[in-house]
C-alpha cells in the first residue's frame, strides 16, 4: 500500500495533475491497482461540463499512465530523483464504457505485458463500483532526463 506522499516519489506529477490518491496493490515486476477519488472540486469540472460533471476520457487516461509510471519505477528500482522520466509512447483500443462523476471512486488496474528496449507497454481498466468504465492499452518511455 501506498499513500500519496509516496506516489509523489514515484512519480513527477504535481497538482493539480497528480491523478492518483493511492496504490492498495503492487507486484512489482507484474500489476497495480490504485484509485483516484472524483470530487466536484477539481479544476475540470468547471469547464467539462458545467451542467453535467463528467471526468475526461483523457484524465481516466492519464490516470491509467500514472499507474502503469508507479508500476514501471518499482519494476525498475527507479525514481524521477534518479534522472528518468516515463513518458507516453502510445494508447491503443482505448474504449469508454460508463461516465466517471464527481462522488465516484475510481479504480485503476494495470499489468505489465511486455518491456522492450525501455518501451513498456501494459494492460489498463478502470472500475467505478466493480464495473468496467474505461480500458485501454498503454504504452510507455523511460527515458533520462538531463
Amino acid at each position: 500500500m501506498m499513500d500519496v506522499n509516496e506516489i509523489r516519489r514515484y512519480l513527477p506529477h504535481r497538482y493539480p495533475f497528480l491523478l492518483l490518491d493511492r496504490v492498495v496493490d503492487l507486484k512489482e515486476g507484474e500489476s497495480i491497482v490504485a484509485y483516484k477519488n472524483i470530487t466536484i472540486n477539481e479544476d475540470v469540472f468547471n469547464g467539462h461540463f458545467p451542467n453535467y460533471a463528467v471526468f475526461p476520457g483523457v484524465m481516466i487516461l492519464e490516470s491509467m499512465a500514472q499507474a502503469c509510471g508507479v508500476l514501471g519505477f518499482k519494476t525498475m528500482n527507479k525514481t524521477p530523483d534518479d534522472g528518468s522520466i516515463y513518458l507516453y509512447a502510445g494508447i491503443d483500443d482505448a474504449r469508454f464504457k460508463k461516465p466517471v462523476v464527481p462522488g465516484d471512486q475510481l479504480f485503476i488496474e494495470a499489468s505489465i505485458l511486455s518491456e522492450k528496449r525501455g518501451i513498456w507497454k501494459f494492460a489498463c481498466v478502470a472500475k467505478v463500483d466493480g464495473q468496467l468504465v474505461a480500458s485501454a492499452t498503454i504504452l510507455c518511455a523511460d527515458r533520462k532526463v538531463s
